[in-house]
């Protein structure tokens, strides 16, 4: 006890401690866009529990992760190494590493899902049945089952990603801990207004799923030592999200005009 409260009376750590919160918070939003579209396509009574569930197994794993944390960086340690030639790029090194980590397997695996999964909603929602809405979610298309072991796999590649994000900005355990239950939280507040939102503003859906597409690439990506700046990522996924937000307020509009006319 008294080692902890050394540790959180340092300026130092709180500075430490709010960088890291920030940074779980925004590694989240990934998790919470998936959480969300799928819990959608649940029936109504179901959704709001598979969120809460979805986002507790997230922080059980996260948690779980820091309680093995020497055993979790390890996972960085290369477990295949292909000895093939990525080709030079511009500064004499291969293009890509060809040594794969289990870390670098896990976000593989995860990126393709991601690809797999955003294309076949990206289909659904442009090919849909006979006489459905062209932005149908598809609310009672899967099973809870089915949508809880699908948001698991996705926690366990997000946890493994945001859990050694924080490992490399410090090295307290509790100030780990602390950011990580706070982020979690955060999420478990957002998902309910976030799925919601979703859901009355169909078109956001799409917009949703491409961001599903960019990061499963960006996962692949990092799988094979390709590591694309996360600013960039999420400054594209906002400016994107700035301008349908723009959009649903000019239809918003545009709605009312109409309404009014046909009033009058």
């Amino acid at each position: 006890m008294d080692g902890l409260i050394t540790l959180f009376s340092d300026p130092a750590t709180w500075a430490a401690l709010a960088t890291l919160i920030v940074m779980e918070v925004v590694l989240g939003i990934d998790n919470l866009v998936f959480i969300s579209i799928l819990s959608n396509k649940l029936p109504e009574a179901q959704r709001v529990r598979a969120r809460r569930l979805g986002i507790g197994l997230a922080l059980g794993l996260r948690l779980a992760l820091l309680s093995g944390i020497s055993w979790l960086v390890g996972l960085t340690a290369p477990v295949i190494d292909l000895g093939l030639a990525g080709g030079p790029g511009h500064d004499g090194k291969p293009v890509f590493e060809t040594a794969f980590s289990w870390r670098d397997l896990i976000l593989i695996a995860g990126g393709l899902f991601l690809l797999w999964k955003a294309t076949k909603e990206i289909h659904h929602n442009i090919d849909p049945k006979p006489n459905a809405d062209v932005f149908d979610t598809g609310k009672a298309g899967i099973a809870f089952g089915a949508a809880i072991a699908q948001i698991l796999m996705l926690d366990l590649v997000f946890s493994v990603d945001s859990i050694l994000t924080a490992v490399g900005m410090t090295d307290d355990l509790p100030v780990m801990i602390v950011a990580v239950i706070v982020a979690v939280a955060v999420m478990m507040l957002a998902a309910t207004p976030l799925a919601r939102f979703i859901e009355r503003n169909p078109s956001v859906v799409m917009l949703a799923l491409g961001f599903l597409l960019m990061i499963g690439a960006v996962l692949i990506a990092d799988g094979f030592g390709v590591h694309i700046p996360k600013g960039y990522i999420y400054a594209a996924m906002g400016f994107s999200g700035g301008v349908e937000t723009l959009n649903i307020l000019a239809r918003r509009r545009r709605e009312k005009r109409e309404a009014a006319g046909a009033v009058a």
